[in-house]
């Protein structure tokens, strides 16, 4: 198997299977809360030899658009997935953006899977199921729809026979454990020489860091990555984004709903509010995140910008070009404003639009820069991280696979890497 270029990247063939791991919603008090309280022996290891770091993942803070540029090693100005949902200026539609028509850029695991490596794609939702597998010529199924897996289409049939468990429903931890039981069985009988596994954030909605739900999922996690660390896998662990209490002092929602502000100030139907947290899976954060994109008139949007900025909960309003400069977004899928909230507010539309009925816990959510720091484990040492910068969720795979020793798994003392 020869090196591989994706992006403007070259990485390095695996040498022993490399399973790469998001974990969404992960913030990192997650882990080191878990491993405190010895539920979590494997993820303390990695975290008292060092093998941790802290980084950044793409904002918005959302499930699409980092999953994507974790494949890609790109961020999503050259990916072109911006969120889970957006308005299609060229249709005229919102639409979600989970078909492979909205990717501008090949996936890393397509371009090793056409170099010959064995490629093997889980996901929790099926929503990023067609993304992750666009050009794959490998196994690509998610935990939702694993019944329904077929070797014309996902390049593996009886799925639920060989993981031994039943299809969990969209909303539990169990679609989460499922995943990880499919790496363990996929790693036994078929050995991919390259696998990426992505969760569910269902717990990380309902649960902070420490408490008895999350440390009970979190020793679930560890208990599957020591079993693929003993099947010789290098693994390498991220996030996706991380997640924050989104309440008032009293526990309800703090929501700033945008649209009805807005039609407030210049009119009903004058502006289109777009959140780009939507996806057919809301009843755990009722379609509620800390970024927004905004489509004005144009001689309403500098006034609009103003009358935002100033309000309490609101952290940034950019405009389109410098919103798509900080955050490297594509500016041809952005409104003419870019909305983030501060770390325990959220952004709505109209308060009508959003059906909070189904959270039976106070809203934890994301979107903002306030999620943004995400982690970065590894079961072997690193050889060496390029650069003087803070790292990025996206270079997950390029650590994994040209900057880890695979055989060491204990790190040289005074080894230079990244500062944190």
């Amino acid at each position: 198997m020869k090196s591989v270029e994706a992006n403007g990247r070259r990485y390095r063939p695996p040498t022993d299977p490399v399973v790469v791991v998001c974990v969404d919603g992960c913030e990192y008090d997650y882990l080191t809360e878990a491993a405190a309280s010895g539920r979590a022996p494997f993820l303390a290891k990695l975290l008292a030899e060092g093998h941790a770091f802290q980084g950044d993942c793409v904002v918005p803070t959302f499930t699409n658009p980092n999953n994507l540029s974790i494949v890609t090693g790109v961020p999503p100005s050259v990916h072109g997935i911006c969120g889970n949902y957006f308005f299609d200026r060229d249709s005229g539609e919102e639409v979600m953006m989970n078909d492979p028509k909205y990717l501008r850029a090949p996936t890393l695991l397509a371009a090793f899977a056409d170099s010959g490596a064995k490629v093997a794609v889980v996901t929790a939702k099926d929503k990023l199921r067609k993304l992750l597998g666009h050009r794959l010529k490998g196994i690509c199924f998610s935990a939702e729809k694993a019944a329904e897996a077929s070797v014309a289409d996902n390049g593996i049939d009886r799925v639920v026979e060989l993981v031994g468990m039943p299809v969990p429903s969209v909303y539990s931890a169990e679609l989460s454990e499922f995943v990880f039981a499919a790496g363990v069985k996929l790693l036994e009988t078929r050995r991919p020489d390259l696998m990426y596994l992505s969760t569910t954030d269902y717990i990380q909605h309902k649960f902070a860091p420490g408490t008895e739900g999350a440390n009970a999922f979190y020793a679930m996690m560890d208990r599957y990555l020591a079993k693929l660390d003993a099947l010789g896998a290098v693994i390498a662990l991220t996030a996706d984004h991380g997640m924050n209490a989104k309440t008032r002092a009293d526990g309800t929602p703090d929501v700033i709903y945008l649209q009805d502000l807005l039609d407030g100030w210049i009119g009903k139907a004058s502006a289109r509010v777009i959140l780009p947290i939507t996806d057919p899976y809301v009843v755990h954060h009722g379609a509620l995140g800390s970024f927004a994109t905004i489509y004005l008139p144009a001689g309403e949007i500098d006034g609009v910008r103003d009358r935002l900025a100033a309000k309490a909960g609101i952290e940034a309003v950019l405009g389109n070009a410098e919103a798509a400069a900080r955050f490297e977004l594509p500016a041809d899928r952005l409104g003419d404003l870019v909305v983030v909230s501060t770390k325990h507010v959220v952004l709505g539309t109209s308060a009508s639009r959003h059906d909070l009925s189904g959270l039976d816990v106070p809203l934890r959510s994301h979107g903002g820069v306030s999620e943004q720091t995400v982690p970065l484990l590894f079961n072997r040492r690193t050889a060496g991280i390029p650069g003087k910068g803070r790292l990025r969720n996206f270079d997950v795979f390029d650590v994994a696979l040209n900057h880890l020793d695979p055989h060491v798994a204990a790190r040289h003392e005074g080894e230079e890497v990244v500062s944190r």
